[in-house]
């Protein structure tokens, strides 16, 4: 591979994937969202184009134009900025149109499809990177303590649930209770809710979705994900080994411990 297409999104993984791809030699061709990619992926990569969230046409556009025959996508869209920046154009308005669930999931298989239809093949770029997946074990902190790693089962058990109806990646446990599932709110107002609801001490497991397609959205965590999770005083944090990014992985494995937060590669 010589070339690839980025449908960037937000955080801190556009940037990783850049940076790393670009060492090796890969000419990156971007297509970036307003209001959500970081501006300092323009200085990264070799080529950028700035899009409005649902400007699907442009995307094709641009990787044809560029000549790309591969793709991937990189960082998500916020489930707020659906809301308030969502400027859908008649391609994507008709791939809309055509789903019967409008999932996170489903509408990035559409996005793919219409992509795949012009001849760009979407592909997972994590294979190019794999340093950056969590391996299988404790990765920082202390040894956590026995009822701490019973909540974690617990925790990964009703997340595989949960995620099978698309609901969310994350939940919460403590003293053997579900203290709070992800759900649109997003992540950290999941976490800050659970820990208000039943205090410190927290287990919180990480899971893909059962059947996920890792193209396009990865379970990951970094510096911020730790940062949260010293404040509301968590114990533990579970993520799925071979599975889950961790991003700026020194400096994210590196204040779980000064934090006294246990991450365990689960699986």
């Amino acid at each position: 591979m010589n070339k690839l297409g980025i449908i960037a999104g937000n955080g801190v993984f556009p940037i990783e994937v850049a940076k790393t791809l670009g060492r090796n030699g890969i000419k990156l061709i971007a297509v970036a969202h307003l209001n959500e990619t970081r501006p300092e992926l323009e200085r990264i990569v070799d080529q950028i184009t700035w899009i409005k969230v649902g400007e699907l046409q442009k995307i094709v556009d641009t990787f044809k134009h560029a000549g790309v025959s591969e793709a991937a996508m990189a960082g998500g869209i916020s489930r707020a900025r659906l809301v308030d920046s969502f400027a859908p154009d008649a391609r994507a308005l008709k791939m809309l149109a055509g789903l019967a669930r409008f999932s996170d999931d489903s509408v990035l298989r559409g996005v793919a499809r219409e992509v795949e239809s012009e001849g760009i093949r979407m592909i997972d770029p994590v294979p190019l990177i794999p340093e950056m997946l969590a391996r299988a074990g404790l990765l920082a902190g202390p040894e956590p303590a026995e009822k701490h790693a019973r909540d974690l089962e617990l925790a990964f058990a009703v997340a595989r649930q949960i995620g099978a109806f698309d609901v969310g990646q994350t939940v919460a446990v403590r003293d053997g209770v579900v203290a709070a599932v992800e759900a649109v709110e997003g992540t950290d107002a999941a976490l800050r809710r659970a820990a208000a609801l039943v205090g410190k001490g927290l287990a919180i497991a990480k899971a893909a979705k059962p059947g996920q397609d890792m193209r396009f959205d990865r379970p990951a965590i970094g510096p911020a994900t730790i940062q949260l999770l010293a404040e509301i005083g968590a114990a533990v944090l579970g993520i799925e080994a071979g599975v889950t990014l961790i991003l700026e992985r020194e400096r994210t494995l590196e204040l779980a411990s000064a934090s006294g937060v246990s991450v365990i590669g689960h699986g």
